[in-house]
């Protein structure tokens, strides 16, 4: 099942997609939640009603469904955590040994962007913004010190996540929080597919295009630390809720070391796209500001 979010007259409207064509969740179910967050961290199970529906109604699109603005899956995921140098040839570009254990990090929610949103930033906070492509995990069942082998049981489904990357800022400070999570840093969608129609999270073909130059292609199957295993290390530290979010690394191909380097300028357009889930198509919008002479 896809599931996302568009725009509505009176905010976020739940759609889910089927062969093609969006339907509003509110049309088809009689009291379904109104959004993904709330439909995952439900009581109760509310897909098989859904697909019941989608069945009996033959497909129909609503008018103008597929024409309304794509908004974030996840409006406000409970936590971001993100996971660096997770990838075997983007450790190689990075120049550095595989890590033995996750390099865990998070990015705040205030940077949760759509999948059609511009990512904006200022000159005065950072000239030197990347691109990172990363599988999203979107948590489903609350996980405690969950076996590796049983983690898969925990995921709701997965999207695509772009974790742009404010590269001086990084350079510059111990820990990565601020470089991750400038407001917009963490474009999503378009939708996110259910677990069960994506079964193996380590068989998907990633890719990222800047101005449609293509920048990364790889494959999940170049994880260090699988989505089961990153769980289960994950959830001995602390517990994963429903409508949590992971973003779990990128690979090979980010623009900071290329040769020259490829940093991210006004106009540019970012494109993430994972086999199953879809694209990300978000334009980079650059503000020079210069904060000491707004205070003069």
């Amino acid at each position: 099942m896809r599931l996302g979010h568009m725009s509505g007259p009176q905010g976020p409207r739940l759609f889910v997609e089927a062969g093609g064509v969006r339907r509003p969740v509110d049309e088809l179910v009689e009291g379904a939640p109104e959004t993904l967050d709330e439909l995952i961290r439900s009581p109760r199970e509310w897909r098989p009603a859904i697909a019941a529906a989608l069945a009996g109604d033959g497909g129909a699109g609503r008018d103008g469904a597929d024409e309304a603005e794509l908004l974030s899956p996840l409006l406000a995921p409970g936590s971001i955590v993100a996971i660096g140098l997770n990838y075997l040839d983007h450790c190689r570009e990075f120049g550095t040994e595989p890590p033995t254990a996750p390099i865990v990090f998070v990015k705040l929610a205030s940077s949760v962007r759509g999948p059609t949103e511009p990512v904006e930033w200022s000159t005065a906070v950072t000239d030197a913004v990347d691109w990172e492509a990363e599988l999203g995990v979107v948590i489903g069942r609350t996980a405690k010190d969950v076996p590796a082998e049983s983690a898969l049981d925990h995921v709701f489904g997965y999207t695509a996540v772009n974790d742009v990357t404010a590269r001086d800022v990084q350079r510059a400070e111990a820990q990565w929080v601020r470089a991750k999570s400038i407001d917009t840093f963490c474009p999503l969608g378009p939708v996110v597919v259910t677990a069960d129609e994506l079964p193996d999270p380590q068989a998907l073909a990633i890719r990222s295009r800047v101005n449609g130059e293509t920048m990364q292609d790889s494959s999940t199957a170049e994880m260090i630390f699988g989505v089961a295993e990153l769980i289960s290390v994950l959830s001995r530290s602390f517990t994963l809720r429903p409508g949590d979010l992971i973003a779990t690394g990128t690979p090979l191909g980010v623009g900071a070391f290329r040769e020259p380097p490829r940093l991210l300028d006004d106009g540019d357009v970012v494109e993430v796209e994972i086999e199953g889930i879809g694209t990300l198509r978000n334009a980079c919008r650059v503000r020079a500001v210069d904060y000491e002479e707004e205070r003069a």
